[in-house]
């Protein structure tokens, strides 16, 4: 296989729900072009996203109803107006108070009513939605969605005949009086396709990539688990049988139970990987370079019993391993994948790496621990790789300087001095806000082909904007801007841009 460097440059990792405008979460819209614009100027080469599927349960981006669903809340309703879908005054309802936070609560009540009033006014004879419905994109999902829409609940207390996806009574049920809904959700996800496509197409003309995210596993109550339960660890009940995790490490003594079905591997490479491959396929389509979240499950995954408490119990299991990569290399070409490798590394995954050519993962704030043989140190970091002051699992930079005692901070100012003057920078390090800048400073400035640094570390704000933490069920991916990145700050983002090189 290929080995894949991406080309040297900086990145801002800012996902489409933390954009700014007036209808209570970041858009395709407007500002989506001005943020692009932004980066630009700035001199950016990537822009990095999370997820972009419709999320359920939690509204995390990897807790998706559809692995190759885009998020309707993302669906820029000044499009709509544009296209004579919605009028003026149903445009004015859908503003709200410009503020830090998501109400995903309000928009559920009240973007899916809109979407609907937009879909009555629709030519569901539109020349392209035809094409886009015949097309099958979104088949599996637009039938889940209805079936979700007509009976509630999970996909498991569905009349059998539509728990267990007979083809006949499926075929019934798209042509029966339920046809309007089947069209509703194809058009929820054909208007975000259009959208994107075009976004995305912006972008790449202003020379800025994109890097999105394949999250490892997918969730229970998804299309993809119903539609093809096969390649899933399930019962006869199409009940999980084993579930997804961490076991307990130095951040957590119960672990990580994060209650995904895990793969029947057996079943999906008897398949040749085709289920895999085309997911890999859907996101090579929808972005420039693809990172895939918890590489390390691939080589050997954690396995823990169906309705365990804790992660406590559970054991390793082997992953498909460098196969899969090969076969998707024989059918896509060259794979421009990131690996996120953090957590627990061991010789398999490492061997992985190695074996598949894709670049790994450095977090600049995992670096500082007094030892000098830190993989995540400047000196330590070699080319094929992609670093990062933090990404949206951990605090904001600033956010894990104010949590330091005064000794520690004392500590990590003096290594982050050394680490500064071995990349051959300077920049005074005295007080925390300081440590922020000179911790994005050794990310620019580190031999890694790629730099991408969160836009809250880029205009150094504390852990109010953090956008998730792990093992807990409220307060997270809600993080927003009020406005486009200050402009001072981007103007210092520039120059440390240029004078990195990058």
């Amino acid at each position: 296989m290929d080995k894949f460097t991406p080309q040297r440059g900086a990145g801002v990792l800012c996902h489409i729900s933390s954009l700014p405008n007036k209808y209570g979460i970041g858009s395709l819209g407007k500002e989506a072009y001005d943020f692009v614009d932004t980066l630009a100027k700035c001199g950016a080469k990537y822009w990095q996203i999370l997820p972009l599927q419709q999320t359920g349960y939690g509204d995390s981006p990897y807790q998706s109803v559809s692995c190759t669903s885009g998020n309707p809340y993302f669906i820029d309703v000044v499009g709509l107006r544009k296209q004579g879908l919605i009028d003026n005054e149903e445009l004015k309802d859908a503003e709200r108070k410009l503020k830090n936070d998501i109400d995903y609560g309000d928009l559920y009540q009240s973007r899916y009513a809109l979407l609907r009033r937009a879909f009555a006014r629709f030519n569901i004879k539109d020349e392209g939605f035809v094409a886009f419905v015949e097309s099958g994109a979104a088949e599996e999902y637009s039938l889940f969605m209805s079936l979700k829409s007509r009976y509630g609940g999970t996909f498991n207390t569905f009349p059998d005949a539509y728990k267990y996806n007979e083809h006949l009574a499926m075929t019934e049920f798209k042509n029966s009086v339920y046809r309007d809904e089947y069209c509703f959700w194809q058009f929820v996800q054909y208007q975000f396709n259009l959208q994107w496509q075009a976004l995305k197409s912006y972008a790449n003309s202003k020379g800025i990539s994109i890097i999105g995210d394949i999250p490892l596993y997918v969730a229970y109550d998804s299309a993809d688990v119903w539609s093809h339960p096969e390649f899933f660890k399930l019962d006869e009940d199409l009940n999980p049988t084993s579930v997804a995790g961490v076991p307990p490490d130095y951040f957590s003594k119960d672990g990580q139970l994060w209650g995904n079905p895990l793969y029947n591997w057996d079943a999906i490479k008897a398949d040749g990987y085709n289920w895999w491959i085309n997911r890999i396929a859907h996101a090579s389509h929808m972005y420039d370079i693809v990172r895939i979240d918890h590489f390390r499950g691939l080589d050997r995954y954690y396995s823990i019993p169906a309705g365990a408490q804790t992660a406590r119990e559970g054991e390793w299991l082997p992953g498909p391993g460098i196969e899969l990569f090969e076969k998707a290399y024989e059918r896509l070409g060259p794979l421009k994948i990131i690996a996120e490798d953090l957590g627990v590394i061991d010789e398999g995954v490492l061997k992985l790496l190695d074996e598949s050519g894709f670049p790994s993962m450095k977090v600049m704030m995992f670096a500082f621990d007094g030892e000098e043989d830190n993989a995540y140190l400047p000196q330590n970091i070699d080319e094929h790789s992609v670093v990062y002051t933090g990404t949206h699992d951990n605090d904001t930079a600033l956010g894990f300087m104010l949590k330091k005692t005064e000794e520690e901070f004392y500590s990590l100012k003096k290594e982050l001095r050394a680490a500064i003057r071995y990349e051959g920078v300077y920049t005074p390090v005295v007080d925390r806000a300081d440590a922020v800048r000179a911790l994005v400073l050794c990310a620019l400035n580190a031999k890694s082909s790629v730099a991408v640094i969160p836009v809250q570390d880029i205009l150094c704000l504390d852990n109010w904007s953090r956008m998730n933490t792990p093992s807990t069920a409220e307060g997270n991916w809600k993080f927003r801007l009020t406005s486009q990145p200050n402009r001072n700050a981007m103007a210092n983002f520039k120059n440390a841009i240029i004078r990195a090189g990058r």
